[in-house]
């Protein structure tokens, strides 16, 4: 068997399919989606085609290190989502042929089933208490919340009462909450947040500072007993390696789309469990990217929650991951949870006529640009 042909989409509302077909028309779907950039991606495919048409898809391994350092300049988000995109194409691909799903093939389960969180929207805290209660029609057991909307690098303390007024909004619902700083604030401002945030025993609270400032990341995790989640931005093992031999952070979050795929974000939670370092996967993504994380989660010994883009999630325009599915019955949730997919490889059946047709028209989705009051430029 050999790796026939090699293809990318671009499909609404951000994402960025792969499609790898082997010369016995096998084919195997990956998601290398890296949201803003999905030119770029598909142009560092182009060196991924010229190196592995003609190649065995069952050497994943193989072409995970050959992508990776023969490329010379390693790493980064680009090279890695594309990276990403390929290697789990080539699971699905494996699964597929020998008749079994990639959780079988990382060394079987250690769950059957996978608790999943969704995120949810509103400025105010009646908006924030109707979000949480539809999420928790749709059997949510728990939430992720923006926790900065309004913060600036440097805010009045008074505007922090209102990130606890919507937190204990979705308390109040029943729901545990995580809070996405998204790196937003300043260290002291952080900082306070957290003090008020630690009464309502949140989940975790995630990038409290961007990931470059490791060292008040470091003075921030001796100063709270909330959990600090980080990882969406990082991209490979070494990455993360500071983080974890700092014990900076306590939940990583590997996107599966951008740190190297099903190979690499499994390298990266065993080395995370080492460290007594939890697993939540980064994924306001595809079908494709959350099939791959469930395949992590259900085979990975430390892995705690996971990411669901179901419903709209940051201005998705109506596209969701159920989207593009033939059944989308495989995702359902209940009580919280999702089932271990039984299904072949990654276990999804992607609507491939609708992957083209949709992907005539590329999205040129681009990062909205949050701004604050006073006109200053905000993390997304």
């Amino acid at each position: 068997m050999k790796i026939a042909r090699i293809e990318v989409f671009q499909v609404p509302p951000r994402w960025l399919f792969v499609r790898v077909e082997t010369d016995d028309g096998l084919v195997g779907w990956g998601e290398g989606s890296l949201e803003g950039h999905a030119e770029a991606v598909e142009g560092a495919f182009e060196s991924l085609k010229d190196r592995f048409i003609g190649t065995d898809p069952f050497r994943i391994e193989d072409v995970w290190q050959t992508a990776y350092r023969l490329g010379f300049y390693r790493g980064g988000p680009v090279l890695m989502s594309a990276l990403s995109g390929l290697d789990q194409a080539l699971w699905d691909i494996k699964g597929k042929a020998l008749g079994v799903p990639v959780w079988q093939m990382l060394g079987g389960m250690v769950r059957d089933k996978v608790e999943c969180y969704a995120w949810i929207g509103g400025d105010r805290p009646d908006e924030v208490a109707e979000a949480a209660r539809a999420r928790k029609a749709q059997s949510f057991r728990a939430v992720k919340m923006n926790a900065t909307a309004e913060l600036g690098w440097l805010s009045s303390p008074r505007d922090l009462d209102g990130v606890v007024e919507r937190a204990m909004a979705v308390k109040d619902q029943g729901l545990d909450v995580g809070l996405d700083f998204h790196g937003r604030v300043h260290k002291p401002m952080a900082r306070q947040l957290a003090a008020l945030l630690e009464p309502l025993r949140p989940l975790f609270i995630e990038e409290p500072l961007l990931s470059e400032n490791i060292e008040g990341l470091r003075q921030l995790a001796g100063q709270t007993s909330i959990p600090i989640a980080l990882g969406e931005r990082l991209y490979s093992r070494w990455d993360f390696k500071p983080f974890l031999e700092g014990g900076i952070v306590d939940i990583i979050q590997p996107d599966l789309s951008h740190a190297g795929g099903i190979s690499e974000v499994k390298r990266i939670a065993a080395m995370a469990e080492a460290y007594d370092v939890a697993l939540a996967p980064h994924c306001p993504l595809g079908p494709i990217a959350f099939a791959a994380c469930l395949a992590v989660a259900v085979s990975t010994p430390n892995f705690v929650i996971e990411e669901m883009s179901l419903g709209i999630h940051y201005n998705t325009g109506g596209y969701d991951l159920l989207t593009y599915m033939r059944d989308p019955s495989i995702f359902a949730v209940k009580d919280g949870f999702v089932a271990a997919p039984t299904g072949p490889g990654l276990g999804v059946d992607i609507n491939e006529e609708l992957v083209r047709d949709l992907a005539r028209t590329p999205h040129r989705w681009r990062n909205p640009a949050w701004r604050l009051p006073d006109g200053t430029l905000a993390e997304w």
